[in-house]
């Protein structure tokens, strides 16, 4: 394995490290709740106020950020999360864990999008695509391993040994990063006007409203994942952690095999994705109080919810070919609207019809990414722009 290759599982292990902080409170929320003795919509905000800040922050740092040595912004940000990490585990206030979670928030999306850009420069042209998916992986497995394992430790040892977990993740990304990533000074800044000009292209929002629309689907449900298991289907905590487990080791599945779906036929991928996930939503409102039953969907569910983060990117990205680094960050800034409005809206059904309803949330928005898909893809499109995964689309 060359250095290049050591590179790489560094930066997807920082991708790892930061869905462990931005996710892993999913997995504690019943948690945070009891110690701060607040409601669960209120507990909700701590994944809603992340998301909003990274889609209002995250082009315009990115724009900002984008002659800055990548090192540096890499490095930086690391520190950010270790920082905050500790902070959620020793605070005793509420009000102080949710500013916390606003200043990692605004560095979010500049180090995701430098971060997947960076593993694509460090391989031949022919392998960009394959480093960026490994980049994903450790999206991936935040979810398989770092949001389970934040909800083991906050069950069977302390919400701060919990939270001490994502701090020492981030300590040793910033070790391997400092050690084994050189001097990334950029060598040819693109302006800032040609990087805005993308924002011209109608097309591109249209793949914007889609990417929040998905992700809406996607997080109105699953940010309320553990008190849906505790509550509706009687899961106990141990059971619950095993779930979460279960759920991210299937999205690392899933992240390759909606890779390949992609590959083969954009067009019916995205397309059939936001129906796949509505008959998943449709089968957790009727089975979802039967513990077997649940526990075989939490592994289609799973599987499914990585394909969304993968399709939205493709998405958007086959829009934005010009200005990898702020089409990036339009994808993580969009995506994350589409993560807090769900999460709000699935707190304002668990607040007025009750958390069993919370399923027809999910729904809604499924069709919502369903017709702006429609949309998208009879919106014409100019044959010289056309990509090579986008030749079908």
């Amino acid at each position: 394995m060359n250095r290049n290759q050591y590179l790489i599982i560094f930066l997807a292990f920082g991708v790892f490290g930061l869905i462990t902080m931005e996710m892993g409170v999913i997995g504690v929320l019943p948690q945070v709740t009891q110690k701060f003795h607040i409601s669960s919509s209120q507990a909700g905000s701590l994944v809603s106020i992340f998301a909003f800040i990274v889609a209002l922050s995250g082009p315009f740092l990115t724009l900002f950020a984008s002659g800055i040595n990548r090192k540096a912004i890499l490095l930086t940000a690391i520190v950010v999360f270790a920082i905050s990490n500790m902070v959620y585990a020793f605070t005793t206030k509420f009000e102080v864990m949710l500013a916390f979670r606003i200043i990692p928030a605004i560095i979010h999306p500049v180090f995701l999008s430098i971060a997947i850009v960076t593993a694509a420069q460090l391989v031949p042209a022919e392998k960009s695509s394959k480093a960026v998916n490994r980049v994903f992986a450790g999206l991936s497995a935040g979810f398989a391993f770092g949001v389970p394992l934040t909800s083991y430790f906050a069950e069977k040892i302390s919400l701060e040994a919990a939270f001490l977990f994502g701090a020492v993740v981030s300590f040793i990304t910033f070790i391997g990063l400092l050690v084994w990533l050189p001097s990334m000074p950029v060598k040819n800044k693109m302006s800032f006007g040609n990087q805005l000009r993308i924002l011209r292209k109608p097309r591109l929002w249209i793949a914007n409203i889609a990417v929040v629309f998905i992700h809406a689907a996607m997080f109105a449900v699953y940010s309320y994942f553990a008190e849906y298991l505790g509550q509706i289907t009687d899961m106990n905590g141990s059971w619950i952690s095993i779930m979460l487990f279960a759920f991210g080791v299937t999205m690392i599945f899933g992240n390759f095999l909606f890779g390949g779906f992609l590959q083969k036929n954009m067009t019916k991928t995205v397309i059939l994705f936001p129906l796949l996930y509505t008959a998943i939503y449709v089968f957790i409102n009727y089975l979802g109080s039967y513990l077997f039953p649940m526990a075989v969907i939490v592994f289609i569910w799973g599987a499914t919810h990585s394909g969304g983060i993968v399709v939205g990117q493709a998405l958007l990205m086959a829009e934005a070919e010009e200005a990898p680094e702020f089409g990036n960050s339009l994808f993580v800034s969009f995506s994350n609207v589409g993560i807090a409005f769900g999460t709000l809206i699935g707190g304002w059904f668990i607040s007025h019809l009750g958390l069993h309803q919370l399923i027809w949330g999910g729904i809604m928005f499924a069709m919502f990414a369903f017709l702006s898909i429609i949309a998208l893809t009879t919106f014409s499109k100019p044959a010289h722009t056309r990509s090579s995964i986008d030749n079908q689309f």
